[in-house]
């Protein structure tokens, strides 16, 4: 700690003056040698949902594609009062890393789009993002016709294992390299 006693006004104002320019260049010279280096992985990154784009961008970033030419928006308000069951949807809403418990009583958008990859002939797969002032306060997926709603980190965990899975099958199913006569 520093203590600088000056009993001249404008010595005053100098030693002010230095003490300013010195913390100036100590911030410039700290942001010039950490310019460029990228945030730890537990920074939190806000995500501002301004067009349709940005929606499909969301649910690419969280790896599933969306077919623009579905997106829908409604109106839905989300209760002031939770019953268990939408205590559970919540908990559901929860592993995208966000939660309506901000938005108790108040009207959020709900953008719809749909999923080809998680697409059957007989159920569409629905990605759906809640949207209050331009944030996304709740992502989900959504069956139709069946309503069944499930989280995107258990469906990407999923999805994931059935990829591994092909990938050992597909291994076990092509031939070795050393059941070949060599000559």
């Amino acid at each position: 700690m520093f203590l600088f006693t000056v009993t001249k006004p404008g010595l005053r104002q100098t030693g002010a003056l230095a003490l300013c320019a010195a913390c100036l260049c100590g911030t410039v010279a700290a942001a010039v040698r950490f310019a460029g280096q990228s945030l730890p992985a537990s920074a939190a990154v806000q995500t501002v949902i301004e067009t349709t784009q940005d929606i499909a961008d969301y649910f690419t970033g969280r790896g599933f594609d969306t077919d623009l030419s579905s997106a829908a928006v409604d109106k839905v308000k989300i209760p002031r009062k939770w019953d268990d069951s939408f205590a559970a949807f919540d908990g559901i809403v929860q592993e995208s890393g966000l939660s309506l418990a901000d938005c108790k009583g108040k009207t959020v958008e709900k953008w719809t789009l749909l999923c080809p990859e998680l697409s059957t002939e007989t159920n569409d797969t629905y990605c759906v993002l809640l949207v209050y002032k331009a944030r996304p306060v709740g992502a989900y997926l959504l069956q139709k016709p069946g309503g069944e709603v499930s989280g995107l980190v258990t469906t990407a965990e999923t999805m994931a294992d059935a990829a591994r899975e092909e990938a050992v099958q597909e291994t076990a199913a092509a031939p070795e390299a050393a059941d070949f006569p060599t000559d």
